[in-house]
């Protein structure tokens, strides 16, 4: 039997072995990550409370660009010299005039002020010199012709020939050059009239509207004041109002920065000096009838109309001419496919003649009366009225 040698086991057994490394548990590693990603996210929401905080604290976007901006806009000085204006109006005010209520509320910076001034400018001029010139006009017909001048689309157009262009959006980032508008309403007092009692049956019926009324109650046009406009027309609406307030307002700087002369001489080179056919606006009912009171109230003798000639009368195309005399004066002569139609016709030519006489294209007008070393005036030919 042989010795077991304990030297030799002691060496082997009692030698410590090498312990392996002790693995991390599961709970202690998900506590790990969920410590992490608190520690993220904590981190991410300080930083958006400190953005939240200091977008509070910065100041909100202007509705319109700065009035200094207007000296770095080469839109604006292209504008101001197509428009020849003088060099005491500044680019500031013309930036303020491109600036509508509805962009900007605030009275400072938009152009409400202005564009009331150079209005009541404009209807001013453009009227005594539609009453003067043509003195004998019916109150409906002057009505369309201050429209046709001085009207939303007039101006419209008018500020189209200038090269006006809009802002798809106003900002504080637009370049000062553009006119800025929003295709709603301003909230502003921008017409001036009186509100008619049948205004809130309108639905119901249509109440009659004569021309006293018209001349008291009903804004510069003659139309009733209305609600502000809804639908598929406010854009077009609002549109027009936007680019005649920027005419008006251009008006109103010049009268403002240069005086009154300076003004009357932008509104007749550019307002006045459009051509308007005041014949296609008339429309007559009864032309004959007409004709017979006027002739009864100016003491003339009756019309009579006598055939003056005539061609193809057995022809598919006839023409005849009739003309109409009072006593042995010859009021108006019209042609036309039968007898009646060219009395008519002759009839309607007689009132035309009647209602535009004019005494002269260099006529005298009551503004004139404000320059030195003015004539002493004559007053000119004031009308009754028209007949019907």
């Amino acid at each position: 039997m042989k010795r077991v040698g304990l030297q030799r086991w002691s060496s082997q057994l009692l030698q410590a072995r090498a312990a392996p490394a002790a693995r991390p548990s599961f709970l202690s590693t998900t506590l790990l990550r969920r410590h992490a990603s608190t520690a993220t996210t904590t981190a991410a929401s300080e930083e958006l409370v400190d953005s939240i905080e200091e977008l509070e604290q910065s100041p909100p976007p202007l509705p319109s660009p700065l009035p200094q901006n207007a000296a770095q806009s080469a839109k604006l000085a292209a504008l101001h010299a197509r428009l020849s204006l003088s060099t005491k109006i500044p680019l500031e005010t013309l930036a303020r005039a491109l600036i509508v209520p509805s962009a900007d509320k605030n009275p400072s910076f938009n152009n409400s002020n202005l564009a009331f001034l150079g209005s009541t400018f404009i209807n001013y001029h453009v009227l005594e010199y539609l009453v003067v010139k043509w003195p004998r006009l019916p109150q409906s017909i002057l009505y369309e012709a201050l429209r046709a001048y001085s009207g939303k689309e007039s101006l419209h157009q008018l500020a189209r020939r200038w090269g006006v262009e809009a802002a798809a959006a106003p900002g504080e980032e637009v370049d000062p050059g553009l006119l800025q508008w929003k295709a709603e309403a301003s909230g502003l007092q921008t017409r001036w009239g009186y509100v008619r009692a049948e205004a809130a049956h309108a639905d119901r019926y249509e109440a009659r509207r004569g021309i006293s009324s018209r001349v008291v109650l009903d804004d510069e046009f003659g139309d009733t004041l209305q609600e502000p406009k809804t639908g598929p027309e406010a854009r077009k609406y609002y549109q027009d109002e936007a680019y005649s307030s920027f005419v008006q307002a251009v008006v109103g700087s010049v009268y403002t920065h240069c005086g009154r002369e300076a003004a009357r001489d932008f509104v007749q080179s550019h307002i006045l000096s459009r051509q308007l056919d005041l014949s296609s606006m008339f429309q007559f009912q009864l032309p004959t009838r007409e004709l017979a009171m006027l002739c009864a109230r100016e003491g003339f003798s009756a019309p009579v109309a006598r055939l003056e000639s005539e061609t193809g009368r057995r022809s598919r195309t006839p023409v005849y001419v009739v003309g109409i005399y009072s006593g042995a004066e010859k009021l108006g002569e019209g042609a036309g496919p039968s007898l009646n139609v060219a009395r008519w016709k002759a009839s309607m030519n007689a009132l035309k003649a009647w209602y535009m006489y004019s005494p002269g294209n260099k006529v005298r007008v009551p503004s004139d009366m404000f320059e030195e070393d003015a004539k002493p005036w004559k007053a000119p030919h004031i009308d009754i009225g028209e007949i019907i």
